[in-house]
C-alpha cells in the first residue's frame, strides 16, 4: 500500500477537506524460466516467489514443486526459476500459447478454455458444510486488510474442510491471489484435494481452470460465476459456488460437496 495525499469531497454539503489515504500497488515481475523469458505479471509486489511458483503450477508449466531446483528474486521484480536437468521446458513452452506474455492485473489467461486443455476431472471426497463455506467467505473479507484500506485489491484463501485458514492473499489481480495462494500450499506441500479455494472476484475460465490443475474441488466466490467457469466446473465434476453472501449461495455445479446439515 502507498499513502496518498487526495481531496474529498462531500457533494451534498459542498464541502472539500485533504487527507491522506491508501492506494494499492502495482508492480511488474519478470519471470524467467531457465533463462528465458516467461511471462511479465502486473502484481501487488508482496509473496512474488509464490506467485510465480503458483502460476507456473497453475498455468501448468510445471508439475510439481519438485522439479524447481533453484527460485531466487532479484531487486523485487526479476524472478529467476531454474528447472531440474530432466525438465524439457522446450517441449512444455512449445505447448504451452501463454509463452513470453504479459498479464495485466485486470484479466487472466487469454484463452481460459480449450477442450484440448485436457483438464483433470475432480475424484476427491470432500465435503463441506454450507455453513462452513458461508464462514470462510465471510472471514475472507475479514481479514482483507490491503482491501479495507484501498477497496483495490482481489483476496483469495485456501480452506481445509473444517474452516482451518491454510494460505491467503492479496493482490490487484484475481488470478493472482489465486496463484499466491497456490504457490503458498505448494512450498508447505499441503494437500489440496482435501481443501477448497475461497476468493473475492468472478469465477471465469481462468480462475476455474488453475483450481482444476491443482486438484482443488471446490471453488467459492462472493462474486458472480461466468459462462466459461461454468463450462469447465461441468466438464471436470468441480464444486463451483457464487454469490456467497448473508445466508445464501448459488451452486452451479455438483452440488453433492456441500451439505445442509
Amino acid at each position: 500500500m502507498l499513502e496518498v495525499e487526495v481531496v474529498k469531497v462531500d457533494v451534498s454539503s459542498k464541502k472539500t477537506q485533504q487527507k491522506t489515504d491508501y492506494v494499492a500497488e502495482e508492480k511488474p515481475l519478470h519471470i524467467l524460466i531457465d533463462r528465458n523469458h516467461y511471462a511479465t505479471i502486473l502484481c501487488s509486489p508482496k509473496n512474488l516467489k509464490e506467485l510465480a511458483i503458483g502460476h507456473a503450477l497453475s498455468a501448468g508449466i510445471i508439475k510439481s514443486i519438485e522439479e524447481i531446483e533453484k527460485i531466487t528474486i532479484k531487486d523485487k521484480s526479476v524472478c529467476h526459476v531454474k528447472l531440474k536437468p530432466n525438465i524439457d521446458l522446450e517441449k512444455r513452452l512449445r505447448l504451452s500459447k501463454n509463452f513470453s506474455r504479459i498479464i495485466l492485473s485486470a484479466c487472466g489467461s487469454p484463452s481460459p478454455y480449450q477442450p484440448s486443455l485436457k483438464l483433470p476431472k475432480i475424484k476427491s471426497n470432500l465435503k463441506v458444510k454450507a455453513e462452513g463455506v458461508l464462514e470462510c467467505v465471510n472471514h475472507l473479507n475479514f481479514i482483507a486488510e490491503t482491501f479495507r484500506k484501498t477497496g483495490g485489491v482481489h483476496a483469495a484463501a485456501i480452506y481445509r474442510s473444517d474452516g482451518t485458514l491454510v494460505a491467503f492473499a492479496e493482490d490487484v489481480g484475481r488470478h493472482n491471489a489465486v496463484d499466491k495462494v497456490i504457490g503458498m500450499c505448494a512450498l508447505n506441500k499441503t494437500d489440496l484435494g482435501k481443501c477448497f479455494l475461497a476468493l473475492s472476484g468472478r469465477l471465469t475460465g481462468d480462475i476455474v481452470a488453475k483450481a482444476a490443475r491443482m486438484g482443488l474441488p471446490i471453488v467459492a466466490s462472493l462474486a458472480a460465476a461466468i459462462d466459461s467457469g461454468i463450462a469447465i466446473a461441468k466438464d471436470i465434476d468441480l464444486t463451483l459456488i457464487g454469490f456467497v453472501r448473508g445466508k445464501r449461495m448459488n451452486i452451479y455445479n455438483f452440488p453433492e460437496r456441500v451439505l445442509l446439515n
